[in-house]
């Protein structure tokens, strides 16, 4: 159903918007809109998934050295209670029980998500939606606390918000962990990172669970490993792109973007041409 030229576009498309809050299940949906491919096809669906973990790994080789600290003091803490209380072991612990209510969220609502949501008009509602939430964020901001003080309730809150993006295409992932992030006072570049943090377990999680509809739906193997490798690749560069832009800018420009490519979209589903 997705050729390997389709599949390149997609791993591009994937790689850029994956972690920009713009949403990159929207766009992705929107791509496969223009190529003719049926966006609500559960083959399609499980391909998005899967060329999905072409950008965690590029999220667990960029962070590496974090993500061992993490894993090193989580396991620590297993059998040593001093370990245990360290921050970066409760981190480890954090990330595990904010990505509970996705997944919980992510198996009752799937014929919902595979479904009715799995539509472009829900996609440019939530592109605005998502923009609302965001300009909220940047106005109520106060980057009073940076990565050291994230607390429990952050981790939680922001795994949370992750549902918007699930249910709604279009509401951005991303933008929905930053603006929460924002909202509970942290500074752009804390909660950007605990954004890639709590992408790595629902993430993954999503696309090895679609794997196997994926390749069990003729989907052609390697055009599904073209699409994953071409999105690691072009993941990597978004990710050292967006940690460097947010150190010493706002989100106005993704806010400014994501209107109007809403209204773009409005505008050919309205006239048929999409």
């Amino acid at each position: 159903m997705i050729n390997i030229g389709q599949a390149v576009v997609l791993g591009i498309v994937e790689g850029i918007t994956e972690f920009l809050p713009i949403s990159s299940t929207g766009h992705l949906k929107i791509a496969e809109g223009i190529m003719g491919i049926p966006v609500g096809d559960d083959a399609v669906v499980a391909f998005s998934a899967v060329v999905q973990t072409g950008a965690i790994a590029a999220v667990l080789v960029y962070f590496f050295k974090d993500i061992l600290r993490f894993a090193t003091a989580w396991f620590r803490g297993l059998t040593d209670q001093q370990a245990r209380a360290t921050h970066d072991s409760r981190f480890a612990w954090w990330v595990v029980f904010a990505t509970i209510p996705i997944v919980l969220v992510g198996l009752a609502a799937k014929p919902l998500i595979d479904g009715p949501l799995a539509s472009l008009w829900v996609v440019a509602a939530s592109l605005i939606g998502g923009s609302a939430v965001m300009w909220l964020a940047e106005r109520h901001a106060t980057l009073k606390r940076g990565e050291a003080e994230i607390t429990f309730a952050d981790s939680m809150i922001v795994g949370c918000s992750q549902i918007l993006a699930l249910l709604f295409p279009g509401f951005s992932r991303s933008g929905a962990t930053l603006s929460l992030g924002l909202f509970r006072g942290l500074d752009r570049v804390a909660a950007t990172r605990l954004s890639f943090f709590l992408s790595v377990p629902a993430l993954t999680g999503a696309g090895l669970y679609e794997l196997k509809d994926a390749l069990g739906t003729g989907t052609d193997a390697v055009a599904l490993v073209t699409g994953t490798v071409v999105s690691f690749v072009v993941a990597y560069a978004s990710i050292a792109w967006l940690l460097r832009y947010v150190a010493k800018h706002g989100f106005r420009v993704f806010i400014v973007y994501r209107l109007a490519a809403a209204a773009l979209l409005i505008t050919l589903l309205a006239t048929g041409r999409l």
